[in-house]
C-alpha cells in the first residue's frame, strides 16, 4: 500500500470563523477593491469597507427575521454578487448556507429544503420562488422566502434597521471552527443527492494552505471572475479564498456573452471545468478552419503541445524552441484574448483534462493548473503549482494532506479539509470515513515516486468484459471528447465480449461542419453520415491508443441528440449520470452487441 504525506508548514487557527476576513480588511484595508460590480451595463468597484457594512446590514435582517444560530438558510440563485453578499451575511448571522443550483427542479429544492430542515430560503427569481412554493405544504421547517428580483436584500436591510452592531457581533462571534459553514449537497449521479456538512475549520484550513501554496495566484493585484456556479463548492473556495486575500472577484452567468465579459473585466486567472478548456479550443480551431486558417492553427497547437511536452524531457530543441517562437507572436496571443488578455493561470478542477489540453494550453502561455478534490473535501486534496507541474496528473497533496493507494486501487485521503460526515445519515458516513479520518473517494489511481497523484477512473464505474479485462472508462472517454464534433462519450462493454461507446455531437460545431461537407442537413440526419462516422473514428482512433488493444473501442453509436443537464444526463457541474444514460440507451447498447 502506497502512501505519501506533505508537512503543513502554514499555522492554521484554532479560533475564529470565516467572518473573520471580512471584518480583518475593513479594518486593515478599508479601500482595497474586494469585487467588481457588474450592473448589466458596467463594472462598480466595491470597497472592504463597503462589503463589510453591506454584509452587516443584511445579516441584521436575517437575525431581526428570528433566526437562531445554527438554523439553515437556503441559497438558490445563479453566479452574482448578491450571492456572496448574502452567504457572508448568513454567516454573520450564525447560520449555515444550503446553496442549491438554479437549475434544480421543485422536487430536487423540495427535498433538499425538507433534508437540511431550512428555516429561510433566498431565491433569485419568480421562477425559483414557485419551485419552492410548489413543495411549499411538506416544508414545515420554511418560514421565510425571501426574492433576489423582488428587492430582498433592500427588505432584509430595513428589517434589521434595529438590530444593534452588539447584537450583531455577539452573533458574528458564535461560530468556532468545529461549527457547520454550509451543507452542500452532492449534485449525485445516482439516487437522492446527500448533504456534506462543511465546518468553518474545514474552509480555513483549506484555505490556509491552499492560498499560500498558490501565491502567485492570489498575488497583490490578482482578480478573477467567477462563472461556474456557486452552489459547487469548487467556485465556492475561490469566492472565500479571493475574499481571505484581497483578490478582486467578479460574477458572471452571462455565459454567451462571456468572452466579452472576460474582456472587460481582464482576470489574472480564472478557474472552470474540463469541458470549457476543450469548448475553448474546439471553437478556435472551428473558427481558425471557417476563415481558412485551420492548416496554421493546427500547426500552432502541435506546436504548443511539442514544446510543452519537451519542457518535461528537458529543453526543447532547437526545431521546436524556433517554431513556439514564431506562433507566440502569431497565433498564441489572441488564443489567450479570449480569457481576457491578463490571465495566465487557470485552475482546472471536476474532472479529468487531459494531457493534451494540458499540454496546449501551457504551449500557449496559459498554465492549467489541475487539482483534484471532492464536496466532501472542501474542494482541493491535490494541486499542480506553477512551479510543479507535471501534466496529466492532478498534483501532489496539499501542506497536511496524506494520500493512500488501497490494495484495491481505491485513493484515500486524510487532512484537516475532510468532511466530518453526511447530514442525517450515518451509515453513508460510516461507510466512507474510517474512525482514524481515512476518507474512501471511491476514485481509482495512482501516486509515484515524487508524490504526484493520476486519477485512472472510478471505483464503480470500471468495467469487467466477459473476457475478464478491467477497462477504466474515463481514459477513453476524455480522448474521444477531446474531437472538436464530438460532445460527449459513453463507453460501456461490462459484462458483454468488447468495448463499446455512444458519442454525442457537438451542435454548433457539426453546423459549421455541415456546412462544407453536407449543406442542408440538421444534426439529426447526419448521424449516419460517411464523412461524419469517419471524423468520430478518428477520435475512437486516437483514444484507443491510450490503452491496450483488450480495452479499446471496436464500436460505436453516435446518437442524434445530445445529454444535457436539462434533460437530466448531466449534473450542474457536467458529470454524465452514467446509469441514466445507461438506462436511456437500452437500445442503442443492445444494438451495439447484436451479432
Amino acid at each position: 500500500m502506497r502512501e505519501y504525506s506533505t508537512p503543513l508548514a502554514t499555522e492554521i487557527p484554532t479560533t475564529g470563523n470565516l467572518t473573520d476576513d471580512v471584518v480583518t480588511n475593513a479594518r486593515q484595508h478599508p479601500d482595497a477593491v474586494l469585487f467588481s460590480r457588474h450592473d448589466g451595463e458596467t463594472w462598480h468597484e466595491v470597497e472592504a469597507a463597503d462589503f463589510l457594512a453591506q454584509v452587516s446590514a443584511v445579516a441584521k435582517g436575517l437575525v431581526a427575521s428570528g433566526l437562531e444560530p445554527g438554523d439553515r438558510v437556503a441559497l438558490i440563485s445563479r453566479t452574482r454578487y448578491e450571492w456572496t453578499l448574502l452567504d457572508y451575511a448568513i454567516w454573520f448571522a450564525g447560520c449555515v448556507t444550503v446553496p442549491l443550483y438554479e437549475t434544480s427542479s421543485a422536487d430536487q429544492i423540495a427535498w433538499i429544503l425538507r433534508d437540511s430542515g431550512a428555516r429561510a430560503a433566498v431565491a433569485e427569481t419568480s421562477d425559483h420562488v414557485a419551485r419552492v412554493e410548489a413543495g411549499r405544504d411538506e416544508l414545515t421547517d420554511l418560514r421565510e422566502l425571501w426574492c433576489l428580483d423582488d428587492g430582498a436584500v433592500a427588505e432584509l436591510r430595513r428589517l434589521g434597521e434595529r438590530v444593534t452592531d452588539d447584537e450583531l457581533e455577539d452573533r458574528r462571534t458564535t461560530a468556532t471552527p468545529l461549527d457547520l459553514a454550509t451543507l452542500i449537497y452532492t449534485s449525485g449521479t445516482t439516487g437522492r443527492p446527500k448533504g456534506c456538512m462543511l465546518t468553518h475549520g474545514n474552509f480555513m484550513f483549506e484555505l490556509g494552505v491552499a492560498t499560500e501554496e498558490l501565491h502567485e495566484l492570489f498575488e497583490e493585484g490578482a482578480a478573477t471572475l467567477l462563472f461556474l456556479p456557486l452552489a459547487h463548492v469548487f467556485a465556492r473556495i475561490i469566492q472565500i479564498g479571493a475574499v481571505k486575500r484581497r483578490v478582486r472577484l467578479g460574477h458572471t452567468a452571462d455565459i454567451p456573452r462571456l468572452v466579452d465579459r472576460m474582456g472587460e473585466f481582464q482576470p489574472t486567472f480564472v478557474l472552470a471545468v474540463p469541458r470549457v478548456f476543450e469548448k475553448v479550443f474546439n471553437t478556435a480551431s472551428q473558427r481558425a478552419t471557417a476563415d481558412g486558417r485551420g492548416p496554421l492553427f493546427d500547426r500552432a497547437a502541435r506546436a504548443a503541445m511539442d514544446w510543452s511536452r519537451s519542457l518535461e524531457r528537458g529543453r526543447p530543441s532547437l526545431r521546436v524552441r524556433a517554431e513556439h517562437a514564431v506562433f507566440s507572436r502569431l497565433v498564441y496571443p489572441q488564443l489567450r484574448l479570449a480569457l481576457g488578455g491578463r490571465c495566465r493561470h487557470a485552475i482546472s478542477g471536476g474532472a479529468p483534462l487531459g494531457e493534451r489540453l494540458g499540454h496546449f494550453y501551457r504551449g500557449i502561455g496559459l498554465t492549467v493548473l489541475e487539482g483534484y478534490g471532492l464536496t466532501e473535501t472542501t474542494a482541493a486534496l491535490t494541486v499542480n503549482l506553477p512551479d510543479a507541474v507535471k501534466v496529466g496528473t492532478v498534483g501532489r497533496p496539499l501542506p497536511g494532506t496524506s494520500v493512500r493507494v488501497a490494495e484495491d486501487g481505491e485513493l484515500l485521503f486524510r487532512g484537516g479539509q475532510v468532511f466530518p460526515g453526511y447530514w442525517n445519515d450515518e451509515d453513508a458516513t460510516r461507510a466512507t470515513l474510517e474512525r482514524d479520518g481515512w476518507f474512501h473517494t471511491g476514485d481509482v489511481g495512482e501516486v509515484d515516486e515524487e508524490g504526484f497523484v493520476r486519477i485512472t477512473g472510478r471505483k464503480k464505474e470500471i468495467l469487467v468484459t466477459a473476457g475478464g479485462k478491467n477497462v477504466s472508462p474515463a481514459v477513453l472517454e476524455d480522448r474521444v471528447r477531446a474531437h472538436a464534433l464530438v460532445s460527449q462519450c459513453l463507453v460501456v462493454g461490462d459484462g458483454q465480449p468488447f468495448i463499446a461507446a455512444l458519442v454525442t455531437l457537438d451542435a454548433e460545431a457539426v453546423e459549421a461542419w455541415a456546412q462544407a461537407h453536407a449543406p442542408g442537413h440538421a444534426v439529426a440526419d447526419l448521424v449516419d453520415h460517411p464523412d461524419l462516422r469517419a471524423e468520430v473514428q478518428a477520435a475512437i482512433d486516437d483514444a484507443n491508443q491510450a490503452v491496450s488493444k483488450a480495452e479499446s473501442i471496436r464500436k460505436f453509436a453516435i446518437l442524434a441528440h445530445d445529454w444535457t443537464e436539462e434533460g437530466g444526463q448531466l449534473t450542474p457541474s457536467l458529470k454524465l449520470r452514467r446509469s441514466v444514460v445507461t438506462r436511456e440507451s437500452r437500445a442503442e447498447i443492445a444494438a451495439l452487441y447484436r451479432a
